[in-house]
């Protein structure tokens, strides 16, 4: 099964630098959309699954925290 960058682009609440973040019930999906296969998941503002490094997740985190509350209901 091959990913839709496009449909998840267009589905996610947020883009920043290429990062695509979607919420999901209580979590957050991270998905790097240059490098599909690192993603990340964020549940209550700590990435708890994810197969990026740790600079990765730095990154994703500051990103998230700058911006997390442009994706609030």
């Amino acid at each position: 099964m091959q990913l839709n960058i496009k449909d998840i682009a267009d589905k996610a609440d947020m883009i920043i630098n290429g990062y695509a973040f979607t919420k999901d019930d209580k979590s957050v999906r991270v998905l790097n959309l240059n490098c599909i296969n690192h993603a990340a998941v964020i549940l209550n503002d700590r990435i708890v699954e994810t197969n990026m490094d740790d600079i990765e997740n730095e990154i994703v985190m500051e990103y998230y925290t700058r911006n997390k509350q442009f994706m609030e209901e």
